[in-house]
């Protein structure tokens, strides 16, 4: 414990006289005279008194000096004044040591005075500042005008850009320039360019807490312009965007539209359409349609194939190149799962109505052949011949052990009759007149161009 209380004080010790060394740092310095007489005395006064006379603030500060030792002594309106009349003391020859009394003046009129006095001083400069800065607020604004007239000129710039929405960021971007522009040569007019990297500095602490809290907007904005400039899909294109269908109306500078298969309309954020997964069905005239069918396993497959491929290649509307496709896909438990394929001209032909057409026929085809298109059954093989019929136990009174009964007897083989004919499957242009008809309707400029390259 003694030991600790030792430290402590040692420590104070060593600390205490630290601000005594600083006081004395302004305290003059060099060997002291043996003889000083009172005319030196008075000479050091009438020296420290011109030059603080000089100086603001030490009015009311007087000055002493005997054996060369000055003394100050008085009050200040400012406290960081006080120090400044130890340094200036010093630097006087023959002062041999400093006695600074000065206290800071808490008296509130003398305190106010100067603050009035500032305000009448900053008002009459204000008011002599008011024609340079008219002029300067009039070259600001004239170029400023300058920047907006050039941006109203649509001619060049829908000859610059590839849609109206990038012809408006580029314009947006010319203002924004003579804008900045017109500050800097007002600034520099009232000589106060020192002030363009605080407000650009402030500018872009506030540009940053915008995008923090307008981030998703933002982000749409940016998907909008790359979709603009890489068009992915053109209007009346067919397109699935992650399970959306429908033909695309417009693409905006806020959302992509579709027109669903029933008439509905759709709209798609453009920053979600841009990260989505996009299928346009409509980008390549040829079009794949294909379906499943289950043949009996007892029956010859390589003839199911045969009167498959046949059927599909005597549609009219099944392209013979690519050539129509069929082939066995995998064995199940009681059928053989074979997969037809054909190829349409969907430009033409209705995508969906082809496919069920190729679907009936070609069942027809088989059925008429004797293939069988049996659904998943189970088989039970019971002694005593015959094709039973199982009547199971149940809670409605009938006997609770499973019992045989004869089956009903084989239905006639149906009679013969003429192959079917496909019907008409030409496209179906309802849903692109409605497109167009909206298209044609709405205001609303289109950022989608037939001119603009495609991904």
């Amino acid at each position: 414990m003694t030991r600790i209380l030792l430290r402590l004080f040692l420590t104070l010790a060593l600390l205490f006289p630290l601000p005594l060394a600083a006081q004395d740092a302004a305290q003059p310095s060099g060997t002291i005279s043996t003889t000083q007489d009172a005319g030196g005395d008075r000479a050091i006064q009438r020296r420290i008194e011109a030059i603080i006379g000089e100086l603001d603030g030490y009015d009311d500060v007087t000055v002493t000096v005997n054996e060369g030792i000055v003394t100050f002594e008085g009050e200040v309106l400012d406290a960081e004044t006080i120090p400044r009349l130890d340094v200036l003391a010093a630097r006087v020859e023959d002062v041999v040591a400093i006695e600074n009394r000065v206290i800071e003046s808490t008296d509130v009129r003398q305190r106010l005075n100067p603050v009035a006095e500032r305000f009448r001083t900053r008002a009459t400069q204000f008011i002599n500042y008011l024609p340079l800065l008219a002029v300067a607020v009039m070259a600001g604004v004239l170029v400023m005008f300058l920047g907006v007239i050039i941006a109203r000129w649509e001619r060049p710039w829908r000859r610059l850009a590839p849609n109206p929405f990038i012809a408006d960021i580029y314009r947006t971007i010319l203002r924004l320039v003579f804008v900045v522009a017109g500050v800097v040569v007002a600034l520099d007019i009232l000589n106060a360019t020192a002030l363009l990297s605080t407000l650009l500095g402030a500018a872009g602490i506030v540009g940053l807490a915008v995008g923090f809290a307008v981030r998703d907007t933002v982000e749409n904005f940016i998907a909008s312009v790359m979709l603009s400039l890489r068009q992915p899909f053109r209007p009346n294109d067919v397109v699935d965007i992650e399970g959306s269908t429908g033909s695309v109306i417009r693409l905006t500078s806020r959302a992509t539209i579709l027109l669903d298969p029933d008439g509905n309309h759709v709209r798609l954020p453009n920053s979600f359409v841009f990260k989505a997964k996009i299928i346009n069905f409509t980008r390549n005239d040829e079009r794949r349609f294909g379906f499943v069918l289950g043949i009996d396993p007892n029956d010859d497959l390589t003839e199911a194939k045969r009167i498959g491929l046949e059927t599909l290649t005597a549609l009219d509307f099944v392209l013979s190149e690519p050539a129509p496709q069929v082939w066995v896909a995998e064995s199940g438990d009681s059928t053989v799962t074979m997969e037809f394929y054909g190829w349409v001209n969907q430009r033409t032909t209705a995508f969906a109505q082809a496919r069920g057409e190729a679907l009936r026929l070609v069942m027809a085809a088989l059925t008429r052949a004797g293939i069988g298109l049996p659904e998943p059954s189970y088989r039970l093989n019971l002694v005593g011949g015959g094709l039973p019929v199982l009547d199971l136990p149940d809670q409605k009174g009938r006997s609770g052990e499973i019992t045989v009964t004869e089956a009903e007897p084989a239905p006639p083989p149906p009679a013969e009759v003429a192959p079917p004919v496909a019907e008409d499957v030409a496209a179906d242009q309802t849903i692109a007149k409605m497109v167009d008809a909206e298209r044609r309707a709405e205001g609303e400029d289109d950022l989608l161009n037939t001119t603009a390259p495609r991904e």
